[in-house]
């Protein structure tokens, strides 16, 4: 019996250090993290009532709605609406309602003000495009029920606040009038609506809100003309500008009467010379006007004149007026004095009176003041203070009180728009970043906890203490490298022209640095990352850096920009505004004795520009002239050139370090019948660990690698619109891989009665691509492996172990490639917004897609599901080497989702990046939120987990030491016992 006990022991014991494939509630945060941004905020509306949470809340330019945490600026709730869905007012209803009106006025929604549900959703509807308006009155109520009045779509439609009813319609737009404004009367439920009929004609409308009964209409016309947005300085007057811009308009509609005053800009002492605009505002009695480079403070006085107050530099910020007893009115304005930001908070209609006046230190990486919105509160000695929500020209949102910056948050990491890697320092000898020391107890008492844990007998308490010490025992935050290959800085470039550094470990932000306007380039855009300097070897001394690239302007032909920036240190180490456009940059696979890789920028004439310029690059660049090639896509004409490198510029062009290009080849494709939607080549630093593909039948398949392959795919362009915009007979998607040296087409395909969007992978001699099929109504994905027929010979598995194949024989382009492929088409559940392929050091681990679904998450999906080879019955050397029996549609595991029940809203895209450790892949999926992973495709195969129990090894060798000498001594006494009978 004894016996018996001490193996059942072992064995409940053994049985526990089997490895799971779940992720307890402990292990959240170890390996991975996630990240919660709202974008630059654009509309904000405060909510401070004595009862219930301070709050404010915001859209913002990625079309989030969200409300914060007046106090810290936590999220409580956040919305993110469709790429289309672009907010264009919000406000609150009844005191428990957010309205926000969206997608150009054409939808009203009304979510729950205190946990964000949705309450009802209206939509609008009208026959022309007018400018949407959205009016929440304070006084218009029925009932229980308050109207919201939507000018939109032509029309002017009054909406339940309670269910979303559309009460009463009026159609502006059979008037031809475009509707400017929409103007509640004082206390009384008549509204005026004003607008332009062309350019000229002024319409004035007086309405019953309640009904939507006209009360009258008065229009005139003004020889001049209107242009631009209009100021409302009264319930019954509103500043424009004439078709000149020289010229203030004010147009007065009171006691049924339009009147026009002209007041030239000359006549106020200004220079009307150059842009003129009337910036939108909400200040009684007072509107700006920006000229050039500088802002007037117009006020309107009694005698219905017009006279400047103020004139500051184009730096200055003013708010919406905000009223905060018994009518009195304030704004707030903002101004940047050094590296100090003034803000001064102004009764309403007087300019040389201050209610208050702070200053706060700002960093100068945040930039300018973009807009500022206040609310005010009472003191303890029940005086009135203000508070300003700041948002500034890196995106990020301030809360500034009492002269402090309350909190801030970093959201222009909601508009990541490229992304790279670099590695961290090498930790120096003797020298440890983040030293991690226990005292034996500690240790004892750890590994006793973590027994527990997979014991199943800890408490929550236990539980809570247990990832309390994996957190802070864990070393993924440090500084430095480690042997695993985990610890990385992962650069990120904004929309905001902000570069931050974000370690791998914790999601931190090590660094953030905004790249300042220069004089010759006010407003940079088409900005990319690319990977400039990274030390290896000999140059360890040597800070990593990066590349950006932008162009100074919207067209094609604008000057490039360029910025070296120290990945480090976050320091711009130097910036060029070059002479020349860059509409193609291209990093080749040469580095110099620092390790900076040589770049060839393309302009808009063709011609190449080699960085960085020195005498060590150009004698590489010459030595490899002969073997540099690439290609150019443009999608609008359909067309795929070739292109190589013929001579020096010649002419009036005179640079050692510019070349003349010719073109090799082009690939044009029908209009009529074709039209470019994607195109996709492989990671030019992806490993592939072996060419041979032994198959069940002991058969040699040999991969068709190269790097010059380019996967195209082009529709009807009937269907290059939306799905479901072409009949089935009239789509199709035609699919092309193409050799990008000789431009020989290598592979076509085409699927008849499918569209786009078309999301595609290219990875060793294999690729996935995801689309529509219009006759099946679901989604597809389609694989495509290309394999070398040229080494047919070469099929001898023995040979293959013995090294006597021919595998070293070089391979060229110009050599017409004998290829074979295998295709397979299944059916997807899910939409899709992104694709990749994981990615490890030497290749060898299986691979796995990550796909990015239409729901926000990653799923990662085995690529043997996507074998071509699959069949409904294999057989069994085809079990044994792996092959999944064929079924119509690829599976969808809920446990294969790589961000668990988390979301990353927003979704744009799925960096893979490998680790020293040939097992593991980390991942970075970005959008609007943030996370980040470890993923293992093969399992951890080559290491230890970190949860791994050690304590749990020690106590079963110590059970088996214990058993051993049990059993030992019990067999000593069965054979004595057998002796003495």
């Amino acid at each position: 019996m004894a016996i018996r006990f001490i193996i059942l022991t072992l064995l409940f014991l053994s049985s526990c250090t089997i490895p799971s494939l779940s992720l307890y509630e402990d292990q959240v945060g170890l390996m991975d993290w996630h990240q919660q941004y709202i974008g630059k905020v654009k509309h904000a509306v405060f909510h401070t009532q004595k009862t219930g949470r301070k709050r404010v809340v915001v859209s913002t330019e990625e079309n989030v709605i969200a409300s914060l945490d007046l106090r810290h600026g936590e999220i409580f709730w956040r919305h993110v609406l469709g790429i289309n869905d672009v907010v264009d007012g919000i406000d609150i209803a009844l005191g428990k309602y957010v309205i926000t009106l969206s997608s150009d006025g054409s939808t009203l929604r009304a979510w729950n003000l205190p946990d964000g549900q949705m309450v009802w959703e209206s939509f609008l509807r009208g026959s022309k495009h007018s400018k949407p308006l959205l009016l929440v009155p304070t006084n218009l109520k029925v009932d229980k029920d308050s109207l919201i009045l939507v000018s939109s779509k032509g029309c002017l439609h009054a909406v339940s606040s309670i269910d979303g009813e559309i009460l009463w319609t009026r159609d502006f737009a059979a008037e031809s009038v475009e509707v400017q404004q929409v103007i509640q009367l004082d206390e009384s439920d008549q509204i005026y609506v004003v607008g332009y009929a062309g350019s000229s004609q002024f319409h004035a409308y007086q309405i019953n809100a309640m009904n939507g009964e006209l009360l009258n209409h008065e229009t005139a016309a003004f020889s001049g003309g209107f242009v631009g947005d209009v100021a409302l300085v009264s319930s019954d007057t509103l500043v424009t500008l004439d078709t000149t811009r020289s010229i203030l308009v004010t147009v007065s509609f009171k006691n049924r009467k339009i009147a026009f005053q002209e007041t030239h800009l000359s006549n106020l002492g200004e220079d009307s010379s150059g842009m003129v605009e009337i910036l939108p505002s909400s200040l009684t009695g007072m509107f700006t006007v920006k000229i050039n480079n500088y802002k007037l403070f117009i006020r309107l006085t009694s005698e219905d004149k017009l006279e400047v107050v103020h004139k500051v530099d184009h730096e200055t910020v003013v708010s919406d007026a905000l009223v905060f007893s018994e009518g009195k009115e304030a704004f707030a304005v903002v101004e940047h004095g050094g590296s100090k930001v003034d803000i001064t908070v102004k009764p309403g209609q007087d300019w040389n009176n201050n209610l208050v006046q702070e200053s706060i230190e700002m960093d100068h990486q945040r930039g300018l003041v973009h807009k500022v919105f206040i609310n005010n509160y009472l003191r303890t000695d029940r005086s009135h203070g203000f508070r300003a929500l700041i948002v500034m020209e890196d995106h990020s949102l301030l809360l500034v009180q009492q002269g402090k910056i309350v909190w801030n948050r970093e959201d222009a990491l909601a508009s990541i728009i490229d992304v790279t890697t670099s590695e961290l320092p090498v930790e120096k000898e003797g020298v440890s970043v983040a030293k991690v020391e226990h005292s034996l107890f500690e240790w004892l008492k750890g590994h006793m906890l973590k027994l527990k844990g997979t014991l199943m007998l800890a408490s929550p308490e236990d539980v809570a203490a247990i990832q309390a010490i994996r957190l802070k025992s864990s070393e993924k935050s440090k500084m430095t490298r480690d042997h695993n290959g985990f610890r990385k800085l992962l650069i990120v470039l904004t929309k905001a022209r902000k570069i931050f550094a974000l370690h791998s470990g914790d999601g931190r932000v090590v660094w953030s640095l905004l790249l300042h306007k220069s004089e010759a380039c006010d407003s940079p855009t088409e900005l990319n990352l690319y990977q400039w300097q990274t030390p290896h070897h000999h140059a360890m001394d040597e800070n990593p850096s990066v590349l950006v690239v932008g162009r100074c302007g919207v067209s094609s032909k604008a000057p490039a920009i360029l910025s070296f920036v120290d990945t480090y240190t976050g320091k711009e180490l130097n910036s060029f505004d070059l002479v020349h456009s860059a509409v193609q940059v291209m990093p080749l696979p040469f580095t110099d004795s620092t390790e900076q890789r040589l770049h060839l920028l393309v302009d808009d004439d063709r011609r190449i520009h080699l960085y960085p310029k020195t005498s060590e690059a150009i004698s590489i660049f010459q030595q490899e002239f002969s073997n540099i090639y690439w290609y150019s896509v443009e999608a609008d004409n359909g067309i795929i050139k070739g292109h190589a490198v013929k001579s020096k510029c010649a002419g009036e062009v005179l640079d050692d370090f510019c070349f003349e290009t010719r073109v090799l080849w082009s690939i044009i494709f029908p209009m009529e019948s074709e039209k470019i939607i994607a195109a996709v080549s492989r990671k030019q630093n992806e490993v592939v660990h072996t060419q041979a593909k032994v198959t069940s039948e002991q058969d040699v398949m040999y991969k068709y690698i190269s790097k010059n392959l380019l996967f195209v795919a082009t529709v009807a362009p009937k269907a290059s619109g939306h799905i479901g915009s072409a009949d089935p007979d009239e789509a199709w998607l035609v699919v092309y891989l193409i050799d990008t040296i000789t431009g020989r087409i290598l592979h076509r395909m085409t699927h008849h009665g499918a569209q786009g969007p078309v999301h595609a992978v290219l990875s060793e001699n294999w690729v996935v691509y995801h689309y529509f099929n219009l006759r099946a109504h679901r989604y597809e994905m389609s694989v495509t492996e290309i394999y070398d027929q040229s080494r047919a010979e070469n099929k001898d598995v023995l040979k293959l172990v013995l090294g006597k194949h021919n595998l070293t024989a070089p391979v060229s382009s110009y050599s017409r490639p004998e290829i074979t492929t295998k295709s397979q088409t299944y059916f997807f559940t899910h939409s899709v917004k992104a694709v990749a392929v994981t990615s490890t050091a030497k290749g060898i681990t299986s691979k796995q897609l990550l796909i990015g679904t239409i729901g926000d998450q990653v799923l990662a999906l085995d690529k043997r599901f996507l074998d071509p080879r699959r069949s409904i019955n294999p057989t069994q050397a085809e079990k044994e080497e792996g092959i999944i029996p064929l079924a119509d549609s690829l599976p969808i595991i809920p446990q294969s989702y790589v961000t668990h029940s988390l979301k990353v809203e927003g979704l744009r895209g799925i960096l893979t990046v490998p680790a020293k450790l040939e097992s593991t892949t980390l991942v970075f999926a970005y959008g609007v939120d943030l996370f980040y992973t470890r993923l293992a495709p093969s399992r951890t195969y080559d290491s230890l987990t970190e949860d791994f129990s050690y304590a749990l090894l020690l106590l079963t060798i110590v059970a088996l030491v214990a058993a051993i000498f049990v059993t030992w001594v019990l067999s000593e006494k069965k054979e004595l016992r057998e002796k003495w009978r």
